[in-house]
């Protein structure tokens, strides 16, 4: 009985310990999702400005707008994964999504994937997808810049030596209240009715602002910005969504140990107060052995 109850007491410390990484993980998960939906909302102005100075470029030259044309046979599909896991059917959610999606009629194309986190990778594999490039996760917000500069590079390099002229963004988006969903965004090619509206658009106030910089340059340099927001959008959301779904998994997890360690107490107590009756039933049945000793020397 004692090496048994020496066995629960080592597997219930081992579960509080457990216990203690859950509620640190948990925490910190909360605290990523926050700060990651903050830098969300933080491009809401951003990318505002973003639009007035194409709204005002495309007032003086409408004709930088791109005409509609027909997409290429090749296509490029970036899929935002995880590098780490317990974040529960995430990544499975975001390569099914996208898979789904590549097999859409009008995606029927030579298809190149790339991929932000090895976590998604093996599923995309598995389904016959071509890696055409890896990326890792940025590990914290500071880390998104650069990373989204890696991947811009990227899809510079493809747009202009291999002539590839449509990107799609497969990602999670958060949803409220604590939840995620993937869904699906064109970077490239630009909508020329997006456009043509931003050159339609009346000003808000009565002064029109002017600009001394060639058109043509400012237009690329706002449409550099434009897809910079989009994938900066892209990394902040789906790193919040990946944290979501972590903060998720750990409360159930916290639950799960929890009712686990009642149930080690329970039988560890238990235990306890069986081994403490059998101590107990051993000592009178002593003493009564004793005492009976004691009656036949003294008859």
């Amino acid at each position: 009985m004692a090496q048994t109850l020496e066995a629960m007491r080592r597997r219930i410390d081992t579960a509080e310990d457990l216990y203690g990484v859950v509620r640190v993980m948990k925490a910190l998960a909360a605290a990523s999702v926050r700060q990651y939906e903050t830098a969300v909302e933080s491009l809401v102005a951003y990318n505002d400005t973003i639009e007035a100075g194409l709204q005002i470029v495309l007032r003086r030259h409408p004709e930088a707008i791109p005409a509609q044309t027909e997409p290429g046979p090749r296509a490029v599909v970036i899929v935002f994964g995880s590098d780490q896991g317990m974040c529960g059917s995430f990544n499975e959610q975001v390569a099914d999504h996208a898979l789904a999606q590549m097999a859409r009629p009008e995606m029927q194309a030579d298809l190149t994937v790339l991929v932000i986190g090895e976590r998604a990778v093996g599923r995309l594999e598995d389904a016959g997808c071509r890696i055409g490039g890896r990326f890792p996760v940025p590990g914290s917000l500071p880390g998104v810049v650069a990373a989204v500069n890696e991947v811009l590079l990227a899809v510079e390099g493809l747009r202009f030596r291999e002539g590839i002229d449509r990107f799609i963004l497969v990602h999670h988006r958060p949803v409220a209240p604590a939840g995620s969903r993937p869904g699906t965004q064109q970077l490239l090619p630009l909508d020329p009715a997006w456009l043509a509206g931003l050159a339609r658009k009346d000003w808000q106030s009565r002064t029109l602002p002017g600009f001394t910089m060639a058109g043509r340059p400012l237009f690329s340099a706002l449409i550099r910005q434009h897809l910079f927001v989009a994938l900066y959008r892209a990394f902040t959301e789906s790193l919040a969504s990946e944290n979501a779904s972590r903060l998720a998994s750990m409360h159930a997890a916290e639950k799960n140990i929890q009712n686990h360690l009642s149930e080690l107490s329970l039988h560890y107590h238990q235990g306890r107060q069986q081994a403490i009756t059998e101590e107990m039933l051993d000592i009178i049945a002593g003493f009564e052995t004793l005492t009976e000793k004691d009656a036949r020397a003294a008859g």
